[in-house]
């Protein structure tokens, strides 16, 4: 029996659109919409359709209807008998759909969550996120450690927060050190694509909202995980509810080792990744990760209908 991990999309996935053509399709689809809808008080489903596109693209927006997508293409990915997986896992915003697919938190439960968590983040400090191709993480680190200690502002810092991939990193910070750390990359051969977001995510400038989070999420139950999660800030599998609930009390300060999260599974003898959400950002950086991956999506009944066929003649 293959080992297949089911994967789930963060903020920069997002496109009208994304849900319409399960929505149409499959009633679950339609009924989980209508149920994600009434949690949340606003029509989450209207803004993934219709949009508009700035909208849909501000972070109080963004998270919860990506969100909203995720798990209706993981409802309607399970009804049509896609295997279950071995692990699951998210990037950053992504986690909170594994772990409604791992049934840590319940639809009533993961809803205002991601709410809270959009909003908090959206009212950040303004900050910026670029991403930095073809500079190794060290010496990139070693940029942004010189950056941050150059000024005498305890709100003038740069990390790296996410790994991508071996070739793929993106540092967050004030918007006047990021561009900094971004120059002197390019001077010396990188890439550097700034990212569409206001703030700050992943570093230390999210540290109030993420205080705030905190004690909201401490106001809800973490049940054990059907299926080990693979989380962000620590990129090992657990099913503990507890201990996945005191991981991701750190993810909004904390970098995303999402290379180290896919080189675990990886190592752990997975060799099919299904990502399930709008979009195909995390299986374009599995293949630059492992060329060997047998990756699949779901994001609509085409890729649905493709993926279980594909997985099919894996499994039977």
């Amino acid at each position: 029996m293959i080992k297949i991990a089911c994967l789930f999309p963060g903020q920069g996935s997002q496109s009208v659109g994304m849900g319409l053509d399960l929505y149409k399709q499959f009633p679950s689809a339609q009924k989980l919409f209508e149920q994600i809808d009434k949690i949340s008080g606003r029509s989450l489903s209207n803004l993934c359709f219709n949009g508009p596109s700035e909208e849909l693209k501000r972070t109080v927006n963004t998270q919860p209807a990506i969100l909203a997508a995720s798990l209706t293409a993981w409802t309607c990915y399970r009804q049509a008998g896609g295997p279950e997986p071995t692990y699951v896992a998210g990037h950053s915003l992504g986690e909170f759909s594994a772990l409604y697919a791992a049934n840590v938190l319940s639809l009533d439960s993961v809803i205002p969550l991601v709410e809270k968590r959009a909003q908090l983040m959206e009212a950040s400090p303004p900050g910026a996120m670029s991403a930095i191709l073809g500079t190794k993480f060290e010496r990139l680190n070693e940029l942004c450690m010189a950056t941050t200690a150059a000024s005498i502002d305890d709100k003038k810092v740069v990390v790296v927060a996410n790994f991508n991939t071996e070739e793929q990193l993106v540092i967050s910070g004030d918007p006047e050190s990021v561009s900094l750390v971004g120059t002197q990359a390019k001077t010396e051969g990188a890439k550097v694509i700034p990212l569409p977001v206001g703030g700050a995510f992943h570093s230390p400038l999210m540290a109030q909202a993420a205080k705030e989070f905190s004690h909201t999420l401490s106001q809800y139950h973490f049940a054990d995980a059907c299926y080990p999660v693979v989380q962000n800030v620590v990129a090992i599998a657990h099913t503990n509810g507890t201990i996945i609930k005191n991981t991701l009390d750190k993810q909004m300060t904390n970098a995303v080792l999402w290379y180290t999260t896919i080189k675990f599974m990886l190592d752990q003898g997975v060799t099919h990744f299904v990502e399930i959400g709008p979009g195909k950002v995390l299986s374009g950086m599995i293949k630059r990760i492992d060329k060997t991956a047998h990756i699949c999506n779901v994001e609509d009944s085409p890729s649905l209908n493709t993926t279980i066929a594909a997985l099919s003649t894996f499994t039977e």
